[in-house]
């Protein structure tokens, strides 16, 4: 679930608004003040942010090679490029596109965001901390709680799990609808210990039929076990037979392997 969550949290942050040259201050800028270029870059980038979105990065990068050619100091652009080249595996390449994308415009936070899970990706944890931390601060960023999320989970993936467990909170509480911090929450506080915390996070995951899986319900289960609530058990461990009989997470439930 972290996986295909942070696949979804990387998306969002290519944002689609091609930045262009400015008008004159006493104007709004409307579609008439785009040029060709602007309009050629601006579709190339949608272009290149489906592809890349359906997996299939290198027909991305060509239209990500076309948008810059027509607008190189597109920020968007120099982004998606990072998480393009990344998807790649080719770092060097990917760290240089975010690390312009910067030069272009020091304070977009959603380049910060995909720099710092970039980092976290490669293990760079103190790095990507700070480069979260340099999003949230921006004033006019509106993904702060998108970012928290990316950051409790590189702490996790640290193992800083009381760093986490902080992170995640503060998450939760500015957007507590999302079901992926409150399942990554959950996870990090039974590791650590506070299953009653954790029975909180996970109820609300699993309350709704729409966000409750295979590895909700199993973490779920999991922390019932470790509060010897049996009837609790009995009753998700139903819901894995039923709803998902051969995932991992059922298996692992009918062998009783509870802390496997």
């Amino acid at each position: 679930m972290t996986h295909r969550l942070m696949t979804a949290l990387a998306l969002v942050a290519a944002a689609l608004m091609a930045g262009c040259a400015a008008p004159p201050s006493q104007d709004l800028r409307t579609a008439s003040d785009m040029t060709d270029n602007d309009r050629r870059a601006k579709l190339r980038l949608e272009l290149a942010a489906g592809y890349y979105g359906r997996g299939q990065s290198t027909t991305a990068l060509d239209e990500i090679k076309q948008a810059l050619a027509a607008r190189p100091d597109m920020v968007e652009g120099y982004n998606l490029r990072g998480l393009i080249y990344a998807s790649l595996e080719e770092p060097k390449l990917a760290e240089e596109s975010f690390q312009r994308a910067l030069q272009i415009d020091a304070r977009n936070a959603d380049t910060m965001h995909n720099y710092g899970w970039f980092m976290c990706q490669s293990r760079r944890w103190d790095e990507a901390g700070a480069m979260f931390d340099r999003a949230v601060a921006v004033p006019t960023y509106r993904e702060v709680p998108r970012t928290l999320l990316a950051k409790g989970l590189c702490e996790a993936r640290a193992g800083r799990l009381k760093e986490a467990d902080r992170t995640l909170t503060r998450s939760y509480e500015m957007d507590p609808r999302n079901p992926g911090t409150a399942f990554n929450l959950g996870e990090v506080l039974y590791k650590l210990g506070e299953f009653e915390r954790a029975r909180f996070y996970l109820r609300r995951v699993n309350a709704e039929s729409a966000n409750a899986n295979a590895q909700t319900l199993w973490l779920a289960a999991r922390i019932e076990h470790k509060l010897s609530n049996a009837p609790g058990v009995r009753g998700l461990g139903d819901q894995l037979r039923q709803r998902f009989p051969q995932s991992p997470e059922t298996l692992l439930y009918e062998t009783g392997r509870f802390d496997g």
